[in-house]
């Protein structure tokens, strides 16, 4: 069996980057099988490798099939289309209007598929929010679930956007970034895709180079109609690279208004090749006899939204 492997830079003090490299790693893993992966920082710059089944680059492979894929909701048997879960977005104005009720008796029905949402009676949590639903990025038979905000666990959720957007608008957006990419930005994309970035506003708020807080200066992007400079490709994938493992959380509240204000969260980066499974685990530092590196990021509020910051490294005991 043929074996290819292939690095890309990586800003480890970036958590948006790191989960959109285990995102690479979860997706490779996935559309091609056989995969180790390990970040390396004996350089100045930082790599992330990733080896796979295959004769193909694997980030190439990953790409590729994103420029091509389109987004599926996931529903529960007898989910009823409701209204907006968290009401107006005060970091983002980017609304979904409400869909039509879809034949509930199908499970996964072509022509559900077709119009982008099929049920499934393998649905995570008890309840389908109509903003937060799991989602499949779907291409030539393959399938990649995006859930994690849905899981149903006790995990963290690590959803961060809020207000009237739904997962599947924000998703859909970073394909169609994505694919635009693709088309015009190839070269780039496959020899840095964690740092090419594009104008984009629905976001999942994984990459710090666009996470805005209110200043009271008199400007903001909402209000203006601006998009803020950041990368599909790292709010894709890092929505991808949580679906099996997440950074651990401290939240911090408000104990008069009962509610999360903001988050201290941790991962680790590993620095010898390891599978998913194991790799899942050292991002989260779990005991493994490897190199690691471990860093800590704050959260932070912007409108009803959360935004990462970026990270500082944690010196080791």
């Amino acid at each position: 069996m043929t074996h290819t492997t292939a690095a890309i830079p990586v800003d480890l003090k970036s958590p948006g980057q790191v989960l959109a490299s285990m995102g690479f790693l979860e997706a490779a893993e996935v559309l091609l099988g056989g995969v180790e992966a390990h970040f390396d920082w004996s350089e100045a710059q930082a790599t992330f490798v990733l080896c796979a089944d295959g004769d193909k680059n694997p980030f190439e492979v990953v790409l590729e099939f994103l420029a091509k894929a389109k987004v599926i909701e996931l529903t529960p048997v007898g989910y009823v289309e409701g209204g907006a879960a968290d009401g107006e977005d005060d970091g983002e104005e980017d609304a979904t209007p409400t869909e039509a009720k879809r034949d509930e008796s199908a499970y996964d029905d072509d022509a559900n598929e077709a119009r982008g949402r099929v049920t499934t009676p393998a649905f995570p949590s008890g309840e389908g929010d109509r903003n937060a639903l799991p989602l499949q990025l779907v291409h030539d038979g393959r399938r990649l679930t995006v859930s994690h905000w849905a899981d149903g666990s006790s995990r963290e959720p690590f959803k961060l956007y809020s207000g009237n957007r739904s997962a599947r608008l924000i998703a859909s957006n970073m394909i169609e970034s994505v694919r635009s990419l693709w088309k015009t930005e190839q070269a780039n994309l496959l020899r840095a895709p964690l740092d090419v970035v594009m104008p984009i506003k629905g976001k999942f708020n994984f990459d710090p180079r666009a996470g805005w807080v209110a200043i009271d200066a008199g400007y903001s992007p909402k209000d203006q109609g601006h998009g803020v400079d950041a990368s599909p490709v790292v709010e894709l994938l890092a929505a991808i690279g949580l679906e099996h493992t997440r950074p651990m959380v401290v939240v911090t509240t408000d104990p008069g208004l009962r509610k999360t204000l903001y988050g201290r969260a941790t991962y680790a980066v590993w620095g010898q090749s390891l599978p998913p499974m194991l790799a899942r685990a050292a991002l989260v530092d779990a005991a493994l006899n490897v190199p690691k590196r471990r860093f800590s990021f704050d959260l932070r509020a912007s409108g009803k939204n959360k935004v990462t910051a970026f990270a500082q490294e944690e010196t080791q005991p």
